[in-house]
């Protein structure tokens, strides 16, 4: 079956051109969401074009990547992961087009007011899975900039709430019985850590959907590493989004270079509009034996580390 991944930017038009000048947008927040709900349903439309079965849209999609700063302006972008205008919007585009969505969106939890960076997995009738709350939140500076995340959300408290397609007994590190097969998301910096990826698939991922938005030498180097090392360890497919081109008024270069990776090596794209990367993958690989000979699953030895 086919995937797919978008490789974008913020698709608003009116970003002014410095940062002194961001304070303007408070009354157009609704405006650059709407433009960038619009924009990916668009990309949902051509990618059903391509038979694609399921598509991952980037880390917090709906807007710019506003970390790179701290604007307490943006929190005003949160929203409820239920009833949303985002989460609305993709439920219909996903039935309208049979196809699974995982939309990360930034969270508003209405209960306990608290904010997060969360992906949505929307089945192909237009039903939520389930959510996934991104675990560990990046604070630093790097060769290219700077990102402050921690300013607009909190680390993952575990309260994703109830699902009935939720297989996993870890509250942190939900897998989905979906359409395309069990489904599971790690947020972009969840990534750099050993336990994510193994925690997804010790709960009985099969697919893992890795939404990023990232810069950077460093980080260019190991998007390059990471998820086929990850695929090949834990015997899943991996697949990464990043955002491609720069946003005003920050104007910071993203890479995008998102690829779809398995056990053994990347799956090859599929040619694709603009903003898309779509690949083809079968899951029964995850069936087969290793060609490398390796049964790392039967000779883990978990009692010595």
């Amino acid at each position: 079956m086919n995937i797919a991944l978008t490789q974008t930017v913020n698709a608003y038009q009116g970003m002014p051109v410095s940062i002194a000048e961001l304070p303007q947008l408070t009354g157009a927040l609704g405006a650059i969401r709407d433009a960038n709900i619009e924009h990916h349903c668009r990309l949902v439309e051509q990618a059903k074009l391509l038979d694609v079965r399921a598509l991952c849209m980037g880390e917090l999609f709906a807007g710019p990547y506003f970390a790179l700063g701290q604007d307490p302006m943006w929190r005003e972008m949160a929203e409820d992961a239920e009833t949303g205008p985002t989460v609305t919007a993709m439920r219909d585009v996903a039935a309208q087009n049979q196809m699974l969505l995982v939309a990360p969106i930034y969270e508003l939890d209405n209960d306990s007011g608290k904010r997060f960076n969360t992906a949505v997995v929307i089945e192909n009738d237009g039903s939520i899975l389930g959510k996934y709350r991104k675990t560990h939140i990046p604070v630093g500076t790097n060769d290219a900039g700077s990102f402050y995340e921690t300013f607009y959300y909190e680390r993952s408290d575990g309260k994703l709430g109830p699902s009935t397609k939720n297989i996993s007994k870890n509250p942190y590190f939900p897998v989905f019985d979906s359409s395309v097969g069990r489904v599971g998301v790690a947020i972009c910096y969840d990534r750099h850590f050993p336990g994510v990826m193994k925690a997804l698939a010790d709960e009985g991922a099969q697919l893992i959907f890795s939404p990023a938005v990232t810069f950077g030498e460093k980080s260019r180097r190991m998007w390059e590493l990471e998820f086929e090392v990850d695929a090949a360890r834990h015997n899943v497919i991996i697949a990464g989004s990043n955002r491609l081109g720069s946003e005003a008024p920050w104007n910071q270069e993203y890479f995008g270079a998102s690829y779809v990776a398995g056990p053994n090596g990347r799956m090859p794209a599929v040619s694709a509009p603009e903003g898309l990367i779509v690949s083809e993958i079968d899951l029964e690989i995850l069936a087969n034996p290793d060609p490398s000979g390796w049964n790392l699953a039967r000779d883990l030895r978990s009692e010595i580390y």
